[in-house]
């Protein structure tokens, strides 16, 4: 069921610092008009670490108001309490939300069967199609064998948003759990998701380089035209190198203001790019949207 692009959508914040309702409904309309597959919220560009448990449930009701049922409503139950993502679960579901995405709890460090009993109950609560989100990383425990086999008893368990950038552990997702529809967590690596037969990527890019993502999706997934892929993605690698070097969420929030969006800043502790990173992010996507643009019209790629 989670074909497509995904968007992560981030939450924009007004002067005051308050979550400013109108820029987020305008952000969601234009990702519906980009053509983007579905939207994702409370996700980590959404910046649901700093946002209050009311401020969060708000959000997503506000979301499926907006978006109603012309994409996909995925959100996020992200917490370090079990009881915690129980009620995120729960909201999701009373809101008429699409799916929930599932992660491991940060910080706390489960064993797997730990943290396979916390995924369930999260499921439990709601009864949606659940996309697991591995992010090892941020989180510090991998979605390994043995909790993929012990969460694998509920058929509610659809897919698994990849984050770890190890590429070997696609291909055993991709061989030893068939069942599981694989979506592209790390950037650099959606060609080769794509390659490995995954059908989705939940990438904060598309936030205002919707048509970009969707070009990339549309080439290799839809016309199995890898060599259309593959310019696509060498045009998209200088953007992502830029966003690993650093101030993700503030590189995304500040593209959206450049594509007109008033997004505002990232919430503390998170500071804005300086004027240097700005005038760099700027003539990147400059050059991204032409590069991209010539190849989607003009078949530069050939």
């Amino acid at each position: 069921m989670f074909d497509g692009i995904y968007t992560p959508a981030i939450t924009p914040f007004d002067a005051a610092g308050r979550i400013n309702k109108p820029v987020f409904a305008e952000l969601l309309e234009s990702l519906i008009a980009a053509g983007v597959h579905g939207i994702v919220i409370a996700g980590s560009t959404g910046e649901y670490y700093v946002q209050t448990p009311q401020e969060r449930v708000d959000l997503a009701a506000y979301a499926k108001q907006v978006i109603g049922g012309r994409v996909p409503l995925v959100v996020g139950t992200g917490a370090t309490r079990t009881e915690e993502s129980v009620e995120y679960a729960r909201a999701a579901q009373e809101i008429g939300a699409d799916a929930i995405l599932v992660g491991s709890p940060p910080y706390a460090l489960p064993l797997a069967a730990e943290n396979a009993r916390h995924t369930l109950a999260i499921d439990q609560a709601a009864g949606l199609p659940v996309m697991l989100y591995n992010y090892p990383a941020r989180m510090g425990v991998s979605m390994d064998a043995e909790y993929l086999a012990l969460v694998a008893r509920s058929g509610n368990i659809r897919a698994i948003k990849e984050s770890s950038g190890d590429i070997g552990r696609l291909h055993v997702l991709v061989n030893a759990h068939p069942r599981l529809e694989v979506s592209c967590g790390w950037d650099d690596q959606a060609l080769e998701f794509f390659a490995w037969g995954a059908r989705s990527w939940v990438c904060a890019g598309s936030n205002f380089l919707a048509r970009e993502h969707v070009a990339l999706y549309q080439a290799c997934v839809l016309e199995n035209d890898f060599a259309k892929g593959r310019a696509i993605m060498a045009a998209l690698m200088p953007f992502m190198n830029f966003l690993d070097a650093g101030k993700f969420v503030q590189s995304i929030k500040y593209g959206c203001e450049l594509a007109g969006l008033a997004a505002g800043p990232a919430r503390a502790p998170l500071q804005p790019l300086d004027d240097e990173e700005k005038d760099r992010f700027q003539a990147l996507l400059v050059q991204l949207r032409r590069v991209v643009a010539d190849i989607v019209t003009g078949g530069r790629h050939a």
